[in-house]
């Protein structure tokens, strides 16, 4: 019988990118991506320029959505990554409740969650004003993180 893990860590990691993290109460929603890149688990995602259309795209707070949620769901298509949404896909949305997001920078727990182009990141998530093309209204930092996963909430 062959091997399959033959080392373990002591040290769970505590999420990934657009990992529901726990089970309070949350409302999601769900469009098609217009993207030919894509949108990756996690990413602020907008309203798209289609009926029932979403992009990954950063835009302004009144067309900001929420946040992809990561699903196992999809097949993969060869050249892929098995970590996003690929264009015409049904992508599931989180418009509120609690989710994991890669964040740039230090943030504090309670922050405010802002998204921007700083640093040329196509959608730099963090709590710098300097940076942010729009603060997430409602979206807080769950804890305290440097350049990591992190998890923020809407409640």
């Amino acid at each position: 019988m062959s091997v399959l893990q033959s080392n373990f860590t002591e040290t769970v990691a505590k999420g990934y990118a657009g990992m529901v993290a726990n089970g309070e109460t949350s409302n999601r929603i769900t469009r098609t991506v217009e993207d030919a890149a894509g949108i990756a688990f996690g990413k602020p995602v907008y309203r798209g320029s289609g009926d029932h259309g979403c992009t990954g795209t950063v835009g302004t707070l009144a067309t900001f959505l929420g946040w992809a949620i990561a699903t196992s769901a999809l097949a993969i298509p060869a050249g892929a990554d098995a970590d996003e949404y690929q264009q015409y896909d049904n992508a599931a949305i989180l418009t509120g409740g609690a989710i994991y997001v890669d964040v740039k920078g230090a943030v504090a727990d309670g922050a405010a969650i802002t998204v921007g182009t700083g640093g040329g990141a196509a959608d730099l998530i963090g709590s710098t004003a300097a940076d942010a093309t729009h603060i997430a209204t409602g979206w807080v930092a769950d804890e305290t993180v440097t350049d990591g996963v992190c998890r923020i909430v809407k409640r």
